[in-house]
């Protein structure tokens, strides 16, 4: 190995940070982050409550500086906002806040007060850990009133840091580090410094990429900071990161794909802020790039999710990442550090903060004509979105509170119209009829591009070459019936949604109480039953009782097999409904009008299912954190995590359900393994698998599941090879990619793993995995036609995945398997998945 060559820590920049005679009054005790911490930002990693210290003790000394403490994360750690301007201006801050609010039309009146607001955000991935080092060093420049230049910018400019968006995920990384490392650093690529363990700090508690989450704000930490981001909207947002170590540094302006609603003013801005970054890096002699790798297309991003709510989002990129540690030999041979990684992102906050003052006027007008063309021309050929209400359950509840989150404004209709409309679910354009109580969201609104970005039937990709899924449109995410008009709906609505009875029928000690299955509220409902001690039943045919028809899968809550519990049956079953909102239905008899008798054998029964989850080492961490939080946090069901390198046949002991996450079983799943597994789903266990696992079942005796034959008549012997450009070679990898595209599934609604479900599903597809239709099982759901709904699809992928599975069963012995070829859980806000998943949960091998 050569010799590494450590580069002195970089000096301060003085034209950034000159020191002039104080203009305000600063307290002399206002510490540097050296001295408070007692050791030079670099030297270390600093604990996340060490972060929290040190941000408080800012505020308590400085007068340019407040803080707030806006949420919690999943394991407890404070999540903390600070707000950095003049004295003069904290004064009059709510003013300010409020001003902002009115530019985007989110609040009543006119604005009162002019100064930009900026937001920078730190170490949403933990083990990209330089971010919060960078925070504190930024945040002390910025609140010393002695320094003048900074404090110019601070006249007319707010800035508002959150020093750590993912606290339990950098806590993860400094513990593990911290417990790694010895007296002194090795900067050796090969030392175990340089090699986190599994899940080491990139994610949240539940191992999700909160980088991935803005526009679904499916974790606690993303709800939270969102409530807050909408009490201000600020009109330049920065979000750091780091990347590889042999990677210089990255800042805007991105690359494409643009998405088409992004506006000029969006894009000629990143330049404006990156030719001043420039500058900087460029008198110190620092490497660095933009327009490339970063595009700005899918919205789930701290750059893009900003930008589709009006302000100049960019996403900052320091090479080093949870690889790099404090010290890390790079390929040149060069050692780079964390002290210079500290440098990088800290120089680059504060021209951020310097471009934004200059421009403060220009900033703030295009965020008022950002959102006033908004209002008054919204982008897009659709002007109205209806979701209509009937027979979708909780589906069209858990929609209003995605929006809500959003701050997408909709409403109820609370008449019937007709109009023509785009079907989401067949594709075409017909006539439609708007009814009472069908959620209706208009385009014209302040969100109207974040609507049209979230609502759009078909994305428009304008180069494929993309750094995430391409399609994401939410009626197809949560599987409900909707259509995109070309003009607005004339019917008046309502704010909340019509009322819905909570118990019907006659309910004098009744046979029966039944309840449909048509949503993840109704899995979540039948879980806390069954944690409650409670049997159930669900319908494996329709049924007709009454004047009242029953689809398949509706649950069926009997007196008889509650005995033992008879003296509070109705009790509780009527308690656990209030307070899951669960609609009810009593029944007098279990004779049927039409369809099985409820104690026909054809009815099914669920007696609470004890389910596992392999987690660890090989598997993704991502893919474990989808299925842990589903259990955990969306259907609050029991699970238990089971060590995959510690794993033993006896694990399965008191296991009903064992469910495979996606990872790579190649060396892990052992003969011994496979034959302790496929024992134990011979003697009655389900086993489903997700990803990966299906690949490693496919070539393992017993499992029905094979890959899909290309076949042809092409000629293998030939020697001709197409000549091609080394530089077309990424673009050429494309016809073989799919990365994220939505396609309609033909579903089997008789089959348990489709009940509760319409058909055509529709599927996120991620891989251009093909598997042939099962024989001796069931292709519950099938890829007849692969031409995508929505998105981009290469052309070799699409004709490889024609007329494949996408998720299917079989029985092997007494047991069951259930294939999800694609993943019904990916990132927690594919709805349509989780009623799928529950499906296999519940019902599979219980009819």
């Amino acid at each position: 190995m050569p010799v590494a060559r450590l580069r002195l820590p970089f000096a301060v920049l003085a034209v950034l940070l000159a020191v002039a005679p104080a203009h305000a009054q600063q307290s002399t005790a206002l510490q540097a982050p050296a001295t408070y911490l007692g050791y030079e930002l670099g030297q270390q990693f600093t604990p996340h409550h060490r972060v929290v210290d040190y941000v408080q003790h800012v505020a308590a000394r400085s007068p340019a500086v407040s803080v707030q403490q806006y949420g919690t994360s999943v394991e407890g750690r404070p999540l903390l906002l600070a707000t950095i301007t003049t004295p003069d201006n904290h004064d009059r801050l709510e003013t300010l806040r409020r001003s902002n609010l009115q530019r985007a039309g989110m609040t009543e009146g006119a604005p009162q007060a002019d100064a930009a607001v900026v937001w920078l955000s730190y170490n949403v991935h933990g083990d990209e850990s330089v971010s919060s080092e960078a925070a504190l060093k930024t945040l002390h420049a910025l609140a010393d009133t002695s320094r003048a230049r900074p404090q110019s910018w601070l006249e007319n400019t707010v800035v508002l840091l959150d020093p750590c968006l993912n606290p339990d995920g950098r806590q993860r990384y400094v513990q593990w580090f911290r417990e790694t490392v010895g007296t002194s650093v090795n900067p050796d690529p090969s030392a175990r410094e340089h090699n986190p363990s599994w899940a080491p700090g990139r994610s949240n508690h539940y191992y999700f990429d909160l980088n991935r989450d803005w526009a679904w704000a499916v974790q606690p930490e993303t709800r939270q900071r969102l409530d807050v981001y909408h009490r201000w909207m600020p009109n330049v947002h920065v979000d750091y990161h780091e990347m590889g170590v042999d990677d210089p540094y990255y800042f805007a302006p991105g690359t494409e794909p643009f998405h088409e609603n992004l506006t000029d003013w969006q894009r000629e801005f990143q330049f404006t802020v990156g030719r001043n970054n420039a500058s900087y890096f460029d008198r110190n002699g620092w490497l660095y790039f933009t327009q490339e790798v970063f595009d700005l297309f899918y919205p789930g991003y701290g750059d893009t999710w900003p930008l589709f709510n009006g302000a100049i989002g960019m996403t900052y990129e320091q090479g080093g990442g949870g690889r790099a540690g404090r010290a890390i030999v790079t390929s040149e041979g060069d050692t780079l550090t964390l002290a210079e990684r500290i440098a990088h992102h800290h120089t680059s906050a504060l021209s951020t903060v310097e471009a934004t003052a200059q421009h403060h006027e220009r900033v703030t007008q295009e965020f008022a004509d950002y959102y006033q063309s908004a209002q008054q021309d919204p982008p897009g050929t659709y002007e109205t979105y209806v979701v209509h209400r009937e027979g979708q359950g909780e589906r069209v509840e858990a929609l209003a509170a995605h929006l809500d989150r959003q701050r997408i404004r909709y409403g109820y209709a609370t008449e019937s119209e007709a109009a023509e409309g785009y079907s989401y679910r067949r594709g075409t354009t017909e006539d439609v009829q708007v009814q009472s109580g069908d959620l209706v969201v208009h385009a014209a609104q302040p969100k109207s591009r974040l609507v049209k970005v979230l609502f759009e039937p078909t994305t428009r990709v304008p180069d494929s070459l993309t750094y995430d899924i391409t399609a994401w449109g939410l009626p197809y995410a949560y599987g409900v019936d909707a259509h995109a008009l070309s003009s607005r709906v004339p019917v008046d609505t309502a704010s909340t949604p019509p009322t819905q009875p909570s118990l019907t029928g006659n309910t004098n000690q009744p046979y029966a109480y039944v309840t449909p299955w048509r949503s993840r509220a109704d899995a979540r409902f039948a879980g806390a039953l069954l944690q409650d001690g409670l049997h159930l039943r669900f319908a494996t045919e329709s049924f007709t009782v009454g004047d009242r028809t029953f689809a398949p899968g509706t649950l069926l809550i009997t007196r008889s097999g509650n005995t033992n519990r008879i003296d509070t049956f109705d009790d509780r079953v009527r308690r656990v409904a209030q307070e899951h909102e669960q609609p009810l239905h009593a029944i007098q008899t279990g004779f049927t009008d039409r369809g099985p008798d409820l104690g026909s054998g054809s009815v099914g029964f669920i007696d609470g299912p004890n389910v596992a989850v392999l987690s660890g080492p090989p598997l993704s961490s991502g893919s474990v954190g989808e299925v842990w939080h589903f259990f955990d946090r969306q259907i609050e069901y029991p699970v238990t995590l089971l060590p995959a390198d510690d794993f033993e046949a006896s694990m399965l002991n008191d296991t009903d359900v064992l469910v495979l996450p996606d990872g790579r079983y190649g060396t892990w799943l052992t003969d011994g393994r496979a034959e302790a597994i496929t024992r134990w789903v011979r003697q009655g266990g389900r086993l489903l698998a997700l990803g990966d696992a299906n690949d490693a079942l496919a070539v393992r005796s017993g499992y029905r599941l094979a890959r899909k034959e290309t076949g042809g008549d092409s000629d293998t012997t030939s020697t001709t090879v197409d000549l091609q450009q080394y530089g077309s070679q990424s673009q050429a990898a494309l016809s073989r990619s799919i990365p994220g595209s939505i396609h309609r599934v033909q579903l089997d609604t008789t089959h348990p793993l489709g009940f509760g479900l319409r058909s055509p599903y529709f599927t996120l597809k991620r891989n251009s995995e093909a598997f042939a239709y099962l024989e001796n099982g069931w292709t519950v759901g099938a890829l007849q036609d692969s031409a995508p709904v929505s998105g981009f699809i290469g052309q070799e992928a699409e004709q490889q995945i024609e007329e494949t599975t996408i998720f299917g069963t079989q029985r092997l012995g007494e047991g069951h398997v259930v294939y999800f070829v694609d993943n019904p859980l990916f990132r927690g806000f594919w709805y349509g998945g989780h009623v799928l998943f529950s499906n296999a949960v519940f019902f599979v091998g219980n009819d």
